[in-house]
């Protein structure tokens, strides 16, 4: 529960820092458009300046309409000042677009000492978020009315358009924020709902193996009391039962086991020993059941002690694990066991003659359950649980587990182990 929380908190803070980072960067990219807008202005500025110093055909039209004269164009006054606001909001426009500025905009012409000469025909209602940029206008203008002349741009809700010279920032950071906070909430999601249905499934498995205990116990104390009466006929029975019921027994244990090590209980308890003597004897009791069924089994210990922090019991279990699979994946085994210490590891590689392992089966025999078939048949029982047992185990034993093998060239399973220098 204590670790949800520290996942659930991380998440939220990450978020949150993210969030706070794609703000920053926001501001800063805000600030960058506002320089930008402002250098293009002033070149736009330059060039609107230079078209309005000269007696052209236009000035001389805006020229008519400052004065009021319509003399020459034999029009109204207000029809000439919409004349004239139409190719003077065309030329500004037209300017500004080339240095890259669409936002909309309207001007004023007024003297230097600011009475009002001429504006054009469409002004901003809100005046809150205006913005001027005034341009001091020389020639034509200046000489016409004897004084000097200010074009003044004025530009509404400036932030808005820098807002949308951001899109392609603005827009894919929220998608790609929204769009991990979904991924992390689902893989959460996932990831306690697997961990209750793991739960829930190894309750069941402990209970159910527990409940198995009884009658495999039962089972076991009949046999012995049967074995005291029973008749040289019926014994060969009660060794077969015997038998079975030790195998029984010894399946619930090791699922048992790996049920309680997946939990995460502390059901290994680190010691230190040196693990050699263990070994001998374990390759010594192998080495003499193998040689019943017609295998061969052949060791080498090298060095004089292997000092690591293990729990005995979890340890061997799993070395014979491997042994035995070496040995049911055999039709004639020759297996070799080699152990020795390197770079502060002990090393314990496990050799076979057997049919081997495929590279996609290479990938999925450590999990739960699986087991390699061949064609449709599984040819060696069991249930899958040896090498997930075996991993859990030297995992925890803070070492790894290393396979090689190819399909009918036999398989070598290295135990890497840390060793107490």
């Amino acid at each position: 529960m204590k670790r949800k929380y520290i996942y659930i908190g991380l998440f939220f803070v990450s978020i949150v820092g993210l969030a706070i980072v794609q703000y920053q960067y926001l501001r800063i990219g805000l600030n960058l458009a506002k320089v930008q807008f402002g250098t293009r202005i002033e070149t736009a500025a330059k060039v609107i300046k230079e078209g309005l110093e000269e007696d052209n055909k236009l000035t001389y039209l805006v020229g008519q309409a400052m004065q009021r004269d319509t003399t020459f164009f034999k029009v109204s006054i207000d029809s000439l000042e919409n004349v004239s606001d139409f190719f003077l909001r065309d030329f500004i426009g037209e300017q500004l677009r080339q240095q890259g500025i669409e936002s909309d905009f309207t001007y004023h012409l007024l003297a230097k000492d600011s009475s009002y000469i001429l504006s054009s025909l469409d002004q901003f209602d809100d005046l809150d978020d205006v913005e001027s940029y005034p341009i001091e206008l020389e020639g034509y203008f200046a000489d016409l009315l004897e004084k000097p002349i200010v074009l003044e741009l004025q530009f509404n809700n400036l932030h808005k358009y820098y807002l949308s010279k951001l899109n392609g920032l603005t827009f894919p950071s929220i998608l790609f924020l929204i769009g991990i906070c979904v991924t992390i909430f689902w893989v959460l999601r996932t990831y306690y709902w697997q961990s209750s249905v793991i739960t829930t499934t190894n309750e069941f498995i402990n209970n159910l193996t527990h409940e198995l205990k009884t009658p495999v116990f039962s089972i076991g104390l009949a046999t012995k009391i049967l074995d005291e009466t029973a008749s040289e006929k019926q014994k060969p029975v009660l060794d077969i039962i015997r038998q079975q019921v030790s195998r029984l027994s010894g399946h619930i244990e090791k699922v048992l086991e790996l049920a309680s090590l997946e939990s995460g209980k502390s059901v290994i308890t680190l010691k230190q020993v040196d693990l050699k003597p263990y070994l001998e004897s374990l390759c010594s009791e192998f080495k003499t059941l193998i040689s019943i069924e017609d295998g061969k089994f052949e060791y080498e210990l090298s060095g004089e002690e292997y000092l690591v922090n293990a729990e005995v019991f979890h340890l061997e279990n799993a070395i014979n694990n491997i042994l035995d699979n070496a040995k049911k994946y055999s039709q004639n085994p020759i297996i070799d066991l080699k152990s020795y210490t390197k770079k502060s590891k002990l090393y314990i590689e496990i050799s076979d003659n057997g049919k081997g392992i495929s590279k996609d089966d290479k990938q999925r025999v450590f999990r739960k359950f699986y087991r390699v078939v061949d064609g449709d048949l599984h040819n060696v029982k069991g249930y899958g649980l040896g090498l997930s047992y075996v991993k859990k185990v030297i995992g925890k034993h803070g070492g790894k587990v290393l396979i090689e093998s190819e399909e009918d060239l036999g398989t070598k399973v290295t135990l890497i182990i840390p060793i107490i220098k």
